[in-house]
């Protein structure tokens, strides 16, 4: 993501038009946002990578979806319970 991009990528965001992976693991309980990506293409291309890191966590289970949607911080929440 280059810095240029960073404007659309905020727009895109905050029209609920950006790219997002949403995952979620289990032992820990935590749900981790990706991105935001101004084309589903791109955060396709990036998500393995940040996959193998949280599987290096060795969480016991690791789900992912992708949505076009807004995402505002927290982009990380640990779930109590």
């Amino acid at each position: 993501m280059g810095v240029f991009s960073a404007p659309f990528r905020a727009t895109a965001n905050v029209l609920g038009l950006a790219w997002w992976a949403r995952i979620d693991t289990r032992q820990p309980d935590v749900t981790y946002w990706f991105g935001p990506y101004l084309r589903r293409e791109s955060l396709e291309a990036e998500l393995p990578g940040f996959l193998s890191d949280l599987r290096s966590e060795a969480p016991a289970v690791l789900e992912h979806e992708l949505l076009r949607t807004r995402r505002s911080e927290p982009f990380t929440v640990e779930h109590q319970g």
